[in-house]
């Protein structure tokens, strides 16, 4: 059935409300938005649904969101997991409480017992809830950083993690079985709460929550010492970070807070940023503001399912506040909980180990070597490292430390396995309190890490190409750089060739083609000399194609000017495609 007839079937079946209907009455005279909406169902990938809200099959709606439901469900029951129960948390996107309960009550109708947060909480908390109760799987409705007109469906499994394989095929397959809307299974609330169905959760996953984070405070001493002295200022883009994250500060000691008010309260238009991205400069304007008029030490930003962290730390010498990314951030919390563990405890683990995405700074590979541990790399998708510890916990053979994506987002313990912001501003601020005894910002220790292991300088730039017209393009681009054997770029050497994909890294000196050992997927990345590289990546979650690119210089200036001219070569080369 092509677009046109699907269209008309929602138009005129009965299975439909009648404001869906209205909606897709309203566009009859286009046919380019009809077929949009219609061309394709709204793909059920390894993250589970992203898009925008609307009616149609390719939106985020009730009714695709059901259909997903009952293909987990489908699985759920193949698999014989229905008897554990799945936990659900929404965020504060618009429809987020809408698209749980329809989630909950899809599940309840299939005999599967649903565990739904009372409202809006953080994606790591659903991480950590799932195994907490003891579930089969777990979903999070969130689009995370993504404009307001997105909404997503996230699935993890019974370890906490996003669904990986076999999960995430086994449960894509039965979700692409479910072809008929009106076969889907759904009760009412009343009668799911009746039949023991539906339970609400909250306070008690919170408090169980917040005391795993507190476990993993390393300094408190230092905490205690000056956490009255240092000012966080804190905005939660109007998200679901604002209490678990200004509440564990709060009892860990740190006092002077001070929330950004614009930003504050949840609101599903983000009506103070263009997105709610704390990658984005935009996103820091009013907590800049804020940060300058308190005198803050550090500014931190956290995106509305608050697993993604941004932070600008103030240089007490110039008074300027300097934005951290992800990979800056990242390898300062990681160094400072790797290095505080070794100093108290007089050693690592034999089997400790760094995990860190391919696409993240090999600041992290030259940390790990400092300390003697293993550095391991994973796909990007948090899921891979949570995937990780599970085969650390299943097998006796390896110890967690930290794990880190260049995407805003790490873990510092082990409750949870997805990235989680509200222990990354708690580590951030510990860490702040712990150099701020040693009369150092974490300015100065950022600084302090460049001089110990290399100025490293990464950086992603994307290209957004929307639509049907985009994917193919997205697809041309890594065709045509497959068909063809770069040797040189920018006037950097290219070493080695890594195709994720066909699972091979060729040597382009000898020929020598070995294994990448990760699993299957569309991307390409290029090792340069000088320590160099970069990264090509189609978006697993957006309409872009992603370059990852990094150098490393003997100074700050230094690797500033490599990276304009490598950043620029590889941008001229991808442009010409276009």
């Amino acid at each position: 059935m092509g677009y046109k007839e699907t269209y008309e079937a929602w138009l005129e079946g009965a299975y439909f409300d009648e404001a869906t209907k209205a909606e897709l009455q309203a566009i009859k005279d286009n046919d380019k938005e009809i077929e949009d909406r219609f061309y394709k169902d709204l793909e059920f990938g390894t993250a589970g649904l992203r898009g925008v809200i609307g009616a149609g099959t390719n939106r985020m709606n009730i009714y695709t969101v059901r259909k997903a439901t009952q293909g987990l469900a489908n699985y759920i029951l193949k698999v014989n997991a229905q008897d554990k129960g799945v936990a659900i948390a929404f965020d504060s996107r618009h429809m987020s409480p809408e698209f749980a309960d329809e989630s909950a009550l899809c599940l309840a109708a299939n005999g599967i017992k649903a565990y739904v947060f009372e409202s809006l909480r953080p994606t790591p908390e659903l991480s950590y809830a799932v195994r907490k109760l003891g579930c089969t799987a777990g979903i999070n409705i969130t689009a995370s950083h993504n404009p307001p007109e997105y909404n997503g469906y996230k699935v993890y499994w019974e370890d906490g993690a996003q669904i990986t394989p076999p999960h995430d095929t086994g449960i894509m397959d039965e979700v692409k079985k479910v072809t008929d809307y009106s076969t889907v299974k759904t009760m009412s609330l009343e009668d799911a709460r009746a039949a023991g169905l539906y339970e609400t959760i909250g306070a008690a996953i919170d408090d169980a929550y917040i005391a795993e984070l507190k476990k993993l405070v390393v300094h408190q001493d230092a905490i205690d010492a000056v956490g009255k002295d240092l000012k966080i200022v804190y905005t939660p883009l109007h998200g679901t970070g604002n209490i678990p994250v200004r509440r564990v500060l709060k009892e860990l000691g740190f006092e002077n807070v001070y929330v950004v008010p614009e930003q504050e309260l949840p609101d599903g238009d983000f009506p103070t940023v263009s997105y709610p991205n704390p990658e984005a400069e935009e996103a820091f304007a009013l907590g800049l503001a804020l940060g300058r008029k308190v005198d803050a030490d550090l500014i931190l930003a956290t995106d509305p399912d608050a697993d993604r962290l941004g932070v600008y730390v103030k240089d007490s010498k110039t008074g300027e506040y300097h934005s951290l990314t992800g990979n800056m951030s990242g390898c300062l919390i990681g160094d400072y909980i790797i290095g505080q563990k070794k100093a108290i405890n007089g050693s690592l683990p034999a089997d400790g180990a760094f995990i860190k995405s391919i696409v993240s700074t090999n600041m992290a590979d030259a940390i790990a070597e400092y300390y003697g541990i293993q550095l391991i790399e994973v796909l990007t998708g948090f899921k891979f490292i949570g995937g990780k510890i599970l085969e650390f916990e299943k097998t006796g053979k390896g110890t967690y430390l930290f794990g880190m994506e260049e995407s805003y987002g790490c873990l510092t313990g082990t409750y949870a396995r997805d990235k989680d912001a509200v222990v990354a501003s708690m580590a951030l601020c510990e860490a702040a309190a712990y150099y701020k005894t040693k009369n150092m910002t974490l300015w100065d220790a950022m600084l302090a890490m460049y001089e110990k292991y290399g100025y490293y300088k990464d950086h992603v730039e994307s290209i957004t190409l929307k639509g049907i017209e985009g994917l193919a393009k997205i697809q041309e681009i890594m065709d045509t750089l497959r068909s063809e054997t770069l040797t040189e770029i920018g006037g950097y050497k290219v070493e080695k060739v890594r195709d994720y994909k066909k699972d091979t890294i060729t040597d382009l000196a000898t020929g020598a083609v070995t294994a990448t050992g990760l699993p299957s997927s569309n991307v390409l990345y290029y090792e340069l000399n000088d320590a160099a590289w970069f990264c090509v990546r189609p978006s697993g979650t957006e309409p872009k194609v992603k370059f990852y690119i990094g150098v490393k210089g003997s100074s700050m200036e230094e690797a500033e000017q490599k990276y304009e001219v490598l950043g620029k070569a590889v941008l001229d080369k991808i442009n010409k495609m276009l």
